[in-house]
């Protein structure tokens, strides 16, 4: 048996994430069964890191095909779109549970200046999308040594 050391503060973001996709899930419809499989918005997490050379996003998109991901870069905003789809159900399977999120997402983050958007590549593997958005050359940092008169 592993022992894995008690963290409090793990277990109260677990239960803020909790309480956040609750909240920001729709409402069931009135059509729907309260046990069918419902398909609900979701919302992928992100990391966003900054490099001397450029901006990453990198998007956990785990089970979502290539082919239903769009990536756009217009007017100082990345906008990541696309599907997760739910094969149809199998009525030879029994679901005891579905926790997963399945249909839609969108997300979008403002670009900071200095970033040259029609340069901005994606790639597309693992379930892991990485987005890099170039840093311009006059954004770059540089270091200058001042003289002391």
């Amino acid at each position: 048996m592993n022992l894995t050391q008690w963290d409090p503060f793990r277990e109260l973001e677990e239960m803020s994430n909790r309480l956040n996709r609750a909240f920001t899930r729709p409402a069931p419809s009135a059509t729907a069964k309260s046990d069918s499989l419902a398909m609900v918005d979701w919302s992928p997490s992100v990391d966003i890191v900054e490099t001397a050379e450029d901006f990453q996003v990198k998007a956990e998109l785990p089970e979502v095909k290539r082919e239903d991901v769009k990536v756009n870069v217009s007017d100082g905003l990345l906008r990541i779109e696309g599907e997760r789809r739910f094969d149809k159900e199998d009525k030879s399977k029994k679901y005891h549970r579905v926790e997963r999120f399945y249909g839609s997402f969108m997300r979008s983050f403002a670009l900071p200046d200095g970033v040259e958007a029609e340069k901005a590549r994606a790639e597309f593997k693992d379930g892991l999308l990485t987005v890099r958005l170039p840093k311009s050359a006059k954004a770059q940092p540089r270091s200058v040594d001042v003289k002391i008169g």
